[in-house]
């Protein structure tokens, strides 16, 4: 049994017809993305909180766990950071929707996380971390006096 001449051309056609559709859906995705990508809306202070208490929670169970607080806390503010470069395009209303790069946010992210973790678990932050947040935080208070 040969396929005769109409019916490769039937399946050719059959081929395009149902492969046409998948193409259109992936033009129509892409599309999507990119327009995505151009409405980031710069991070509000509540949504600041947000990803600060969360990472302060990941620390929290993280110590409690016996993770190295380090290692905990790099995640943790790590997490921060790529949320907000990847929700917000590293913008923070605040700052004037000022867009801040990855290590900027990491450090900031740490601080903050730091912070909020002294409030939910102080037991679980190393003396010398606490020290030093403390330390960072008079700073912080004196340069926004002058």
């Amino acid at each position: 049994m040969d396929i005769n001449f109409y019916s490769t051309r039937i399946l050719k056609l059959l081929g395009i017809s149902l492969i046409l559709p998948f193409i259109f859906i992936e033009i129509n995705t892409i599309n999507r993305q990119i327009k995505a990508e151009n409405n980031l809306i710069a991070a509000s202070e509540k949504d600041l909180f947000l990803y600060r208490q969360m990472g302060a929670s990941y620390l929290c169970i993280a110590s409690k766990a016996e993770v190295d607080f380090k290692k905990g806390l790099g995640i943790a503010s790590a997490t921060f950071a790529n949320v907000i470069i990847g929700k917000h395009g590293g913008a923070i209303k605040e700052l004037g929707s000022k867009k801040l790069d990855e290590k900027k946010l990491y450090n900031a992210g740490t601080f903050q996380i730091v912070g909020s973790a002294l409030n939910i678990c102080p037991e679980s932050i190393p003396k010398n971390i606490k020290n030093d947040y403390e330390k960072r935080l008079k700073k912080l208070v004196k340069e926004s006096k002058k």
